[in-house]
């Protein structure tokens, strides 16, 4: 079983930055597929970004490309997200996400763990 805990979140201005970062326990860190989720008031769950195994491949959604930098530290079991140029349609509750076998995945259900998830919150 494997444990996901979300931090970082927080409330900024437009235009500003924050780094979540992910910590994992209880897996084979290497091997999971790791990705990011949000989920804005009143709208379904929407795939953000995902990263390999090894952090050669990633992915991202094309709201957040040139945005967003995702990455990972296998020594330290714990994903990250960059957000720069944060903009008020990014406020939503990030999850993170892990998937055994697979990476890149954009679809919710193909991930097997998740966070409790940290709140964005960007003023404009």
């Amino acid at each position: 079983q494997v444990q996901l805990v979300e931090s970082g979140g927080g409330l900024v201005q437009a235009g500003g930055s924050l780094r979540l970062s992910c910590a994992a326990s209880g897996g084979t860190f290497r091997r999971l597929g790791l990705g990011w989720f949000r989920q804005a008031p009143g709208k379904e769950r929407e795939f953000v970004s995902a990263i390999g195994w090894s952090g050669g491949s990633t992915y991202y959604a094309d709201s957040v490309k040139g945005r967003f930098t995702i990455s990972r530290d296998n020594t330290k079991n714990t994903v990250y997200l960059q957000m720069n140029s944060l903009k008020p349609e990014d406020t939503a509750v990030y999850y993170c996400a892990a998937a055994k076998y697979v990476v890149g995945r954009r679809n919710e259900y193909e991930y097997d763990y998740w966070g409790q998830g940290t709140q964005v919150t960007v003023s404009s």
